[in-house]
């Protein structure tokens, strides 16, 4: 079955960096798109990034543009998520997601929170 396994968050400073990786089971990685989301408390779960099944194009949700990476290695079945002059507000939990035959899969999350 499918699984996504996400993994790198953590306590970081303001300005600081982190490196998320999503760890991919179960299907064909190289063939599908990939995206990471994120939720804070009491709000929605919003998408920040993604890649196609080739590694490019991506895209980025406005607030984290020219400060994220979203990348994947297809032989390692992982893609990444380089977070770069952090923010509090940038303080969520991410979450790795692929749509597989028209179903959504998510894993459990990885905390990412920045503060002083």
């Amino acid at each position: 079955q499918v699984q996504l396994v996400e993994s790198g968050g953590g306590l970081v400073q303001p300005g600081g960096s982190l490196r998320l990786s999503c760890a991919a089971s179960g299907f064909t990685f190289s063939s599908y798109a990939m995206r990471w989301y994120r939720q804070a408390p009491g709000k929605e779960r919003e998408l920040v990034a993604a890649i196609t099944s080739a590694g490019g194009p991506t895209n980025y949700a406005d607030s984290v543009k020219g400060r994220f990476t979203i990348s994947r290695d297809n032989a390692k079945n992982t893609v990444y998520l380089q977070m770069n002059s952090l923010k509090v507000e940038d303080r969520a939990v991410y979450y790795c997601n692929v749509n597989v035959l028209l179903r959504q899969y998510w894993g459990q999350g990885t905390q990412v929170t920045v503060s002083s």
